[in-house]
């Protein structure tokens, strides 16, 4: 009965572990769910109110399918002034998310056995997408000592023949960690060499700690930006994830690939939502300090909390709002009868006996390790750190 792509992917683990904290929670059990990434903190005022307005000057029909006019303008604005960026409107597309973005962005390039290089841990989705373009992920595979990111050598023993994409997550979903510029062109000169493509997933470009300076891939060089889709939006930035709006920039010939592909999907973003990402690019950001500073002190607070439990460690990542600690030194313990294989049973103890929803490893490629996401409050952060403590200390 069904299609052999729908037969080939999963569904996002990320999102079964929320949907088993809810059912818990909708049971009257009091669970602290760290396991989705999205910002705690409400959209700012400014925006709610362009929304509304938006609704009042009845701006709720159909808009171009690439996003309207005004909006384009503020991304293009937003790239020149951030990154020193110049796009045309011809040259930017707004979908329903920068989910959407990437996955348009891989439909339009991709083409049946494409070698798409991925470095692990990876964002969940993108295997899937490659998948479902019928395209081939080659896996780079990172370490804890390492940062998490690649070598320039590591990248180019990847590339064959085959290898039509790199896909970029910069600063990084899972781990939060960060590439500087130096390591940046490293990577750029194997691009430049072997003539492929970059998806840059940007979407944590602002939450960023201890000074460290952001760097788009697209702004390293003429020759880069002409071969990188660059994928960002408004969810984490701005803390608007149920808005639903990303934005893809790169060479014109991509873009006008994922116009027609988003003509026959989604059509344009929501209307609304589109007005309301005006106001967010264009109006004032003391909003975004306010949540780097509470990001940054909930970062250093649970990484903390971490490291003085026995038997963990931790890379201290430089931006996003995620801690990506090692807990391979617990597999294959157990406690009432529970059995400690792998990641996913360590999740599952956890949320069965201490109440705390984190997302396993093996979601991201990186099995012994787990996702926490600290965009929670620090008295959470505080409860959850006693939780994990006595929980692992009961695994013999």
């Amino acid at each position: 009965m069904l299609s052999d792509r729908v037969i080939r992917i999963t569904a996002s683990p990320t999102m079964k572990v929320a949907a088993e904290a809810k059912k818990l929670k909708s049971e009257g059990i009091n669970v602290i769910d760290l396991s989705v990434g999205e910002p705690d903190f409400p959209t700012p005022q400014n925006i709610k109110d362009a929304a509304k307005k938006a609704i009042d000057e009845n701006h709720t029909k159909y808009t171009i399918n690439a996003g309207t006019v005004e909006l384009r303008k503020a991304i293009a604005n937003k790239f020149k002034k951030d990154n020193n960026l110049d796009y045309k409107l011809s040259e930017i597309i707004v979908s329903s998310g920068a989910k959407q973005s990437i996955f348009n962005a891989i439909l339009s390039t991709v083409s049946k056995d494409d070698e798409v290089i991925v470095p692990a841990p990876y964002w969940v989705s993108y295997p899937e997408m490659i998948s479902l373009a019928e395209g081939r992920t080659v896996v780079i595979e990172t370490t804890e000592a390492s940062g998490f990111r690649i070598t320039p050598e590591q990248l180019e023993a990847s590339v064959t023949p085959k290898t039509k994409l790199f896909i970029l997550c910069n600063p990084s979903n899972p781990t939060g960690s960060a590439y500087n510029r130096k390591q940046l062109e490293e990577i750029a000169e194997v691009v430049k060499r072997y003539n492929f493509l970059v998806i840059s997933d940007e979407i944590y470009e602002k939450l960023l700690y201890d000074n460290f300076e952001f760097i788009s891939f697209a702004s390293l060089s003429e020759e880069m930006k002409k071969r990188t889709i660059l994928v960002n939006g408004v969810s984490k930035t701005y803390s608007m994830t149920g808005w639903r709006i990303g934005y893809t920039a790169g060479p014109e010939e991509v873009i006008k690939a994922m116009d027609k592909i988003q003509s026959h999907s989604t059509s344009h973003a929501s209307s609304i939502s589109q007005q309301a990402t005006i106001e967010s690019l264009n109006g004032p950001h003391e909003y975004l300090k306010m949540m780097q500073i509470e990001f940054h002190k909930r970062r250093d607070y649970l990484y903390d909390k971490l490291l003085s439990i026995k038997d963990i460690s931790c890379y201290k990542p430089e931006g996003a709002f995620y801690l990506f600690p090692d807990f391979s030194r617990y597999m294959n313990k157990s406690y009432n009868g529970s059995k400690v294989n792998n990641s996913l049973d360590l999740a599952m103890y956890l949320l069965n006996e201490a109440r705390i929803a984190l997302v396993p490893g093996s979601a991201f490629g990186a099995e012994g390790f787990m996702r926490f996401s600290y965009a929670t409050s620090m008295e959470n952060l505080s409860d959850a750190a006693e939780r994990l403590r006595r929980a692992l200390d009961k695994l013999s």
